[in-house]
């Protein structure tokens, strides 16, 4: 079954030191690329982070965040260095002396200097087994997500690679038709010039004509790449790119068929056929 590239999936637990909390969001992208967004005392296990997420997700650009929210009684203290904050606030009304138009500062303006306020943070070495354990279980839930949104996408491809079936079905039943159309008014053309044509050379040049117009090859390569289309649908792989190639194969023999259309009929086809790949392109963007 395939899976989207797009997804969401959150996750939380607690711990004696607080709760830890992950959020993942994924997109459609070229490669697998991962992003991440974490506390300071947690940047030392990134790499590991980035490893486990590269081992179940094959392509998409994934933006995964963690929040730790502290215990009470293991939550950050603050320290004010008051020889500091008295020294500051001591010049900064000494400058204001000087100024014509001093503006007002507040204790907070004071305690937001470098090395006012000291804040003593929490040990989170303790914390990365339980980080590392709650993305592998977030991460789980993104790709079950993934998956449910690729059983829609399947759907989607699904009624559309049918019409795509019935669309060559429909071309290749009318081409006899198309045929003797052409005979009858080639013979018709040639009545009403009043020329007198040799029934020999006539025949040899209609048949010249069918074979540029014939179409019975590009159609049974229609449908060799459909089928190729629903053999990736049951692989257990990455098949994103596969079907972006695939897609490029029917585009060019819809192409052909446009370019080969000798009625109406069969160039309104080929026009129905290039829109249905189109909406096939759009879909196939998100498959991983």
């Amino acid at each position: 079954m395939i899976k989207s590239m797009t997804g969401f999936a959150s996750g939380e637990c607690s711990t004696d030191q607080g709760e830890l909390f992950w959020e993942l969001r994924s997109v459609n992208h070229r490669y697998f690329e991962a992003q991440f967004k974490l506390p300071d005392g947690f940047r030392a296990i990134e790499t590991e982070l980035r490893d486990l997420a590269a081992s179940k997700l094959r392509r998409g650009k994934l933006d995964a965040s963690l929040q730790f929210r502290p215990a009470m009684a293991a939550g950050a203290s603050l320290e004010i260095n008051e020889p500091l904050a008295l020294e500051l606030i001591e010049k900064a009304e000494r400058l204001a002396q000087r100024i014509d138009d001093p503006e007002e500062f507040s204790a907070l303006d004071i305690m937001r200097w470098p090395g006012v306020v000291n804040e003593s943070t929490i040990d989170t070495s303790d914390l990365f087994d339980p980080a590392r354990k709650l993305l592998d279980q977030t991460l789980d839930a993104l790709c079950e997500a993934r998956a449910r949104e690729g059983a829609r996408i399947h759907s989607l491809l699904e009624e559309r690679i049918a019409q795509i079936g019935v669309l060559a079905e429909q071309v290749r039943a009318r081409m006899p038709e198309v045929l003797a159309a052409l005979r009858q008014r080639i013979n018709e053309r040639a009545q009403a010039l009043e020329v007198r044509v040799d029934a020999e050379r006539l025949e040899q040049e209609l048949v010249l004509l069918a074979q540029k117009l014939d179409v019975a090859e590009e159609l049974d390569r229609l449908d060799a790449h459909v089928e190729e289309i629903r053999a990736a649908f049951a692989m257990d792989d990455v098949v994103g790119r596969r079907l972006d190639f695939l897609m490029q194969e029917l585009n060019r023999e819809a192409n052909t068929l446009g370019s080969k259309s000798a009625d109406a009929e069969t160039t309104k086809a080929a026009v129905d056929l290039k829109v249905l790949i189109e909406q096939l392109r759009e879909q196939i963007q998100n498959v991983e």
